[in-house]
């Protein structure tokens, strides 16, 4: 049996939860307490029995006795709010850097829509050059022709203001090209590159067993030769490139002989046919974060294997090389961020396209009404990290929540409506907070004796129960055939039980829609998007396009679509 503090915990929480988030959840409660009484586990069934009855106590309590009931535990959740925050404050240290001397860079190939993992180290970088009142640059890494578009640079552009990040400078690989090709000459000349004719196969095929290239002790001036010779479009595509001298035996495979200069005969959004002998990342980039002297770069763990390659290419170079920091990559768990799993699904008909509110696109997640301040306050919540884990959406939810709540105007909503008559009342005139306890906000109707509520309200009464319409007045129920039929109380009584409602000439058919989970055990989840249709009250015309809105005891919603009156689920 359980004793009374378990008891006293799961009501605290129980108010807490429906404070929050309009109503009390029982595995949020469930959480809460087995995390504080452990021991509880022992008794399982009866810990989750006596949750579902004080849950389902606290979900009829209105909005005043609730507020009363939290305000007697108000100063122990904030001190526990206080500890957690100073606890969980993430490290943001860049070993070596100097505040006021400080450049690092943003530097997203444009082949993509970003998502989130992509919003991460944008906005970590963002975050260190204003630690350490220094300067950050937008660099595209746009030298493959195939993939870069000019469609990807203009979202990332849209995407990164959004996010309210903003740069220093902008600046694009491509239009350095003819740089880069100087220091290949320098690289060349030196006996640190040189040109290789092996087709794809033999050169994978050598670099995994470490077996040097056929071609690795060519004179430096036959490989001036036939560089000049691809410049010059003497070569077809894959019939040479040219190789960076590394290591064929380390252990490292990123030293061992990459190609960093390839043949692409493609146009390019950009530069259009300029060019057709384009640098790899793995060169190009180096140089530009020596030539506009970035001193720190952020960026992710798994191109580690690549640092030692960069500072030996821009040693051989005689350039400076900055200060690389790694940090765990932003996982999120049931989703997918690869352009061509994404485009087959969009292809078939199965999401609306990048910006569908099931993905974790920055365009997604925009759209479903996710505010820049929670991804802000998501992926930093880590600071330098070097764990990848993989993150339930669900975290960056709760966070939209905390911003959101505070802005979003509350509405009621009523999914499959059904008809209620009030006998014996009259015309009432009620006006109703658009915002918790701000009263310059307001929406006001007039009701008559027709209203409806949720089928699943309806299903849940029976013939003499006293019902609360919230924020109204309470009734008797009196007939359940047909329309449901409610005999007139008054409005100061407290029923025991309230539920929403919408009135007769002061509501709007809307369609709510849902985002679930996007893939069940690695397969695409095709219920991954509910869709609810009912009623939402009349106010919510005045809802403008893109506004977040609570429909209480269903969620926070974006109007997608106005003129349908579509909203997306947040």
């Amino acid at each position: 049996m359980l004793g009374e503090k378990v008891l006293s915990a799961i009501r605290k929480y129980s108010v807490k939860n429906a404070i929050e988030y309009g109503k009390a959840n029982e595995k949020s409660v469930f959480g809460k307490v087995i995390s504080e009484f452990p021991e509880t586990k022992s008794d399982m069934k009866g810990l989750m029995e006596e949750i579902s009855r004080i849950v389902s106590e606290v979900s009829r309590l209105d909005k005043a006795s609730l507020e009363k009931e939290f305000e007697a535990h108000r100063e122990e959740f904030e001190k526990a709010q206080r500890i957690k925050a100073k606890e969980s404050v993430p490290k943001f240290v860049l070993e070596g850097a100097v505040k006021g001397d400080f450049a690092t860079r943003y530097a997203p190939a444009p082949n993509g829509y970003m998502h989130i993992g992509h919003a991460k180290a944008a906005l970590m970088a963002s975050e260190f050059a204003k630690i350490y009142e220094g300067r950050i640059f937008l660099y595209f890494d746009d030298t493959n022709p195939e993939k870069d578009k000019k469609e990807y640079v203009d979202a990332m552009k849209e995407d990164l203001s959004w996010m309210g990040i903003h740069f220093d400078d902008e600046y694009y690989a491509s239009d350095n090209v003819g740089l880069i090709y100087a220091h290949a000459r320098k690289l060349l000349g030196q006996g640190d590159a040189y040109a290789c004719e092996c087709d794809a196969e033999t050169v994978s095929k050598n670099r995994f067993a470490g077996i040097e290239c056929v071609h690795r002790t060519r004179a430096g001036s036959e490989n001036m030769r036939i560089f000049e010779g691809m410049l010059a479009g003497k070569y077809d595509e894959g019939k040479v490139a040219i190789r960076f001298r590394g290591e064929m035996k380390s252990q490292n495979t990123a030293l061992r002989d990459p190609v960093i200069l390839r043949i692409k005969k493609e146009m390019h959004y950009r530069q259009g046919e300029k060019y057709i002998v384009w640098p790899t990342y793995d060169l190009n980039t180096p140089i530009m974060d020596s030539m506009h002297k970035v001193t720190d770069v952020i960026r992710s763990k798994e191109f580690e294997l690549r640092d030692e390659l960069a500072r030996r290419i821009l040693k051989a170079l005689g350039l400076d090389a900055p200060r690389i920091h790694s940090e765990s990559r932003l996982v999120i768990t049931d989703n997918i961020t690869h352009k061509r799993e994404l485009n087959k699904l969009i292809a078939e008909g199965e999401l609306w396209g990048y910006d569908d509110p099931r993905l974790v696109t920055v365009s997604a997640l925009r759209r479903r009404g996710i505010a820049p301040e929670a991804i802000r306050k998501f992926v930093l919540r880590s600071g330098m990290s070097k764990t990848d884990g993989k993150i339930d959406v669900s975290m960056l939810l709760d966070e939209n929540r905390k911003v959101v709540d505070r802005i979003a105007k509350r509405l009621f909503f009523v999914e499959d409506p059904v008809k209620v008559r009030i006998e014996g009342g009259r015309e009432t005139a009620v006006k109703m907070n658009l915002l918790p306890e701000k009263e310059d906000g307001l929406r006001q109707y007039v009701v008559g004796n027709v209203l409806y509520i949720s089928r699943k309200d309806a299903e849940s009464i029976s013939v003499g129960d006293k019902i609360r319409f919230k924020d109204l007045f309470n009734v008797e129920v009196s007939n359940l055939k047909g329309d449901i039929t409610c005999k007139f109380i008054g409005g100061d009584q407290k029923g025991t039980r309230t539920v929403q409602w919408v009135s007769e000439g002061n509501y709007i058919a809307a369609k709510l829609v849902i985002p679930g989970k996007l893939l069940i055990n690695g397969e695409f989840n095709k219920d991954s998007l509910a869709q609810i249709q009912g009623f939402a009250e009349g106010y919510a015309q005045n809802i403008g396009q893109g506004e977040i809105v609570q429909f209480e005891r269903v969620g926070f919603f974006r109007l997608d679509d106005r003129k349908q009156m579509l909203f997306i689920g947040s």
